[in-house]
């Protein structure tokens, strides 16, 4: 059914289009209603693991632009400089404009680079699918909540997913436009490009689209055509090409200024990724504890299949089927069917290569968020043809299709209410919720729940009147991240990870971290699991905070 009706969707969608004017205004609102939920809401999120280090990499790239390239301590700075850092820069450079704190600066730039992503996926959904599809894959890219909660804190994950979703809406727009591209489509790829390579070296996996997507359009022209036709619009393609590399070079390198000062850098850092650069420790995956570079083949399909929402899961799976099809229905046009083919090896080639390839793989599917726009615009595409193919048999069946994809929404939508601010924790009712993932995978391992842990413990000390003794501030073993721990804390307290003699502990609900037999001054729960606990170990002696070594010796070297 799929195969044989897929490929006319978008005419379909556009018959009416008072239809299509809707559904544009409905996307606008949803753009805008986002918008609003994330002013309203970008301060509740706390600081994670990176969070400092990214804040001061983005600091010491302004210095070298800043001092005329001389000062180059970010090109040995940790291992950020394996990376781009243009979402460090900016949003350096907006913490100077605006009356926010760095960090919730941080936070108010990612909600607006996700913004951005929501606008993308939605283009790409209505020019592939039509204004249908386009709503759908953005109310369900909206509702994600990985990616809605990821782009508030994560700055290298989620800004790659965004910029990846850039370079899909001008390759597909290529794809329409082959052989003689627009200068909008141009400048769309060329920053695509250069800003996905220049946030992650892994971004060259859309060259390997581009690819695919030219031999298609090669390949069904010559069989047309003829070969002289084919071979001669493949010339001015490729001569269109060099103004493109040029300016995705130049990108590249204002992101990610390390790259371009040894032209192997980016072949640095694609080797320097290709094996696994840290100590080891080891993470829960299916309930058991394993190094992190020993998780299964099965990691990265059981995590999207757990943690997608049901209603995305399952419309993705048709739309992949129904686009692999359509891909092969040579009476398609070309130019559709070769982005359609895009979109389809964005969000299912990285899965494949990471299948056979098993790499070091932890903290869940955050190093996957940029699987999520075009999985959604699958879905998206699959939405819009069950609602086109209801209506042939009548309202009452384009009701109910609606009603289901609707109650799908409402039922995530809820869920993130209940979790928020911490979003990307989020199971689906396959696994059980959160509930019954506590026990199987890790939930809060970026320590986002310490900030109002540590709200917490302040104001229960202040309820209290205690303050500090008056030699030192007070001491507390802290198991999870300690720069965020101290920014929320403050200079009242010393973090440690010694227990010995400490006053308090801040311990993060993770398997790792002990749970003590002492009062609880504090604590954060979503849904009857336990994200974090302040204790008071005063008049207590605690040995061990760690229910197992947090990094251990890696026995494969």
């Amino acid at each position: 059914m799929v195969v044989n009706t897929l490929p006319p969707l978008r005419g379909v969608a556009q018959q009416d289009w008072s239809v299509d004017q809707v559904a544009d205004r409905v996307a606008v609102a949803v753009i805008a209603l986002v918008a609003v939920a994330a002013a309203l809401t970008f301060r509740d999120y706390g600081l994670g693991w990176d969070d400092y280090t990214h804040a001061q990499y983005g600091d010491l790239l302004l210095a070298f632009y800043g001092s005329g390239f001389a000062d180059q301590r970010a090109f040995s700075f940790v291992n950020l400089f394996m990376y781009g850092g243009g979402f460090d820069m900016v949003a350096a450079l907006v913490a100077k404009l605006l009356p926010f704190d760095l960090f919730e600066t941080r936070r108010l730039v990612g909600a607006a680079v996700g913004l951005v992503g929501l606008t993308v996926t939605w283009r790409i959904g209505r020019r592939l699918g039509g204004a249908g599809a386009g709503l759908i894959a953005l109310l369900l890219l909206a509702v994600s909540p990985t990616f809605y909660g990821h782009m508030f804190f994560n700055a290298k994950d989620a800004t790659f997913a965004v910029v990846m979703t850039l370079l899909l809406l001008g390759l597909v727009r290529g794809c329409e436009e082959y052989p003689r591209l627009s200068a909008g489509t141009a400048v769309l790829i060329a920053f695509g490009l250069g800003l996905s390579i220049g946030t992650r070296v892994m971004g060259a996996l859309g060259l390997l689209y581009a690819l695919a997507a030219l031999c298609l359009l090669v390949a069904t022209q010559a069989r047309a055509e003829g070969l002289r036709s084919s071979w001669k619009d493949l010339r001015v393609f490729l001569l269109r090409l060099v103004p493109i590399a040029l300016l995705a070079y130049a990108m590249m390198a204002l992101v990610w200024p390390w790259s371009v000062i040894d032209p192997l850098n980016p072949f640095r850092a694609l080797s320097y990724f290709s094996a696994f650069f840290e100590k080891p420790w080891r993470e829960v995956f299916n309930g058991v504890p394993l190094m992190v570079y020993d998780m299964p083949r099965t990691y990265l399909p059981t995590l999207l299949a757990l943690k997608l929402p049901e209603i995305t899961l399952a419309l993705s799976l048709l739309g992949a089927a129904g686009a692999f099809v359509a891909v092969a229905r040579r009476a398609a046009p070309r130019g559709w069917r070769a982005g359609v083919l895009v979109v389809l090896l964005a969000a299912t080639l990285p899965i494949i290569l990471t299948v056979v390839q098993r790499p070091a793989m932890y903290n869940g599917i955050r190093h996957f968020v940029f699987l999520i726009p075009p999985i959604t615009i699958l879905a998206g595409l699959s939405g819009a043809w069950l609602i086109a193919q209801a209506g042939r048999i009548g309202r009452p069946a384009v009701a109910a299709v609606a009603v289901t994809i609707a109650a799908g929404l409402a039922l995530t939508i809820a869920e993130i209410v209940r979790l928020h601010p911490y979003e990307y924790v989020y199971f689906n009712r396959i696994e059980g919720g959160i509930a019954a993932a506590d026990k199987d995978y890790m939930l809060d391992y970026w320590g986002l729940s310490f900030k109002q842990a540590g709200q917490a413990l302040r104001a229960r000390l202040a309820e209290r009147g205690e303050n500090p003794p008056a030699d030192r501030p007070w001491r507390i073993a802290v198991c999870g991240p300690h720069p965020p721990a101290q920014v929320v804390l403050g200079p009242q307290f010393t973090p440690t990870w010694d227990p010995k003699g400490a006053d308090f502990a801040l311990m993060l609900g993770e398997y790792y971290c002990a749970s003590f037999n002492a009062p609880v001054l504090a604590e954060v729960v979503r849904e009857g699991v336990v994200f974090a606990r302040a204790y008071d170990l005063r008049g207590r002696t605690v040995q061990n905070m760690f229910t197992i070594p947090p990094v251990e010796r890696d026995d494969k070297k």
